[in-house]
C-alpha cells in the first residue's frame, strides 16, 4: 500500500482512532445527555479540524527517515564553545553535541562541519567555505 508511506496518510492512519472516540462520545451525549444535535455534530467535526490545522506542523514527525537523527547532522554547521585538542564540545543551532576533530586542535569559536558520526559522538573539520557562518552567542 504506498500511500500508506506519506506522511498525510500515516497521520490520517493514527487520527481515525480519535475521531472514532469523538464520534462515540458525540452520540452519547445526544442520546443520554439530550444536548442539541448541532452541538453532537460540532463535536467531531471539530475534533477533525483541529486534526486538520495540527497537520502542517507535525508533518516531518510522521514523514518516514531512512536515516538515524544524529545522521542527519551530517553536513550541517556549528562552532566550537571550547578549544576542541581533538575533542570537546560544539553547538550547532540551540544544541550542545560532543566532537571529535579531524585535526590536532580546533580553537574556541571556529566553524566547524559535521562529517560523520560515531555513536553520539560527532566527527568534525574546520569548515572550509565560510561564507554561512554560524553567529556564536556569548551565553556559553
Amino acid at each position: 500500500m504506498e500511500r500508506s508511506s506519506s506522511p498525510f496518510w500515516r497521520y490520517i492512519l493514527f487520527q481515525i482512532p480519535g475521531w472514532t472516540l469523538a464520534l462515540i462520545a458525540a452520540w452519547w451525549l445526544q442520546t443520554s445527555q439530550d444536548i442539541p444535535v448541532w452541538m453532537a455534530i460540532s463535536l467531531p467535526l471539530g475534533w477533525f479540524v483541529k486534526d486538520m490545522v495540527l497537520y502542517p506542523f507535525l508533518r516531518s514527525a510522521y514523514a518516514p527517515h531512512d536515516s538515524l537523527p544524529i545522521e542527519r547532522l551530517i553536513g550541517s554547521r556549528g562552532y566550537a564553545i571550547e578549544t576542541l585538542t581533538p575533542s570537546g564540545y560544539i553547538r550547532i543551532g540551540s544544541e550542545l553535541w560532543r566532537a571529535e576533530a579531524d585535526v590536532e586542535k580546533v580553537e574556541r569559536d571556529a566553524t566547524v562541519e559535521v562529517i560523520g558520526a560515531k555513536g553520539m559522538i560527532l566527527r568534525i573539520r574546520i569548515a572550509q567555505d565560510t561564507n554561512e557562518l554560524p553567529t556564536p552567542s556569548r551565553n556559553d
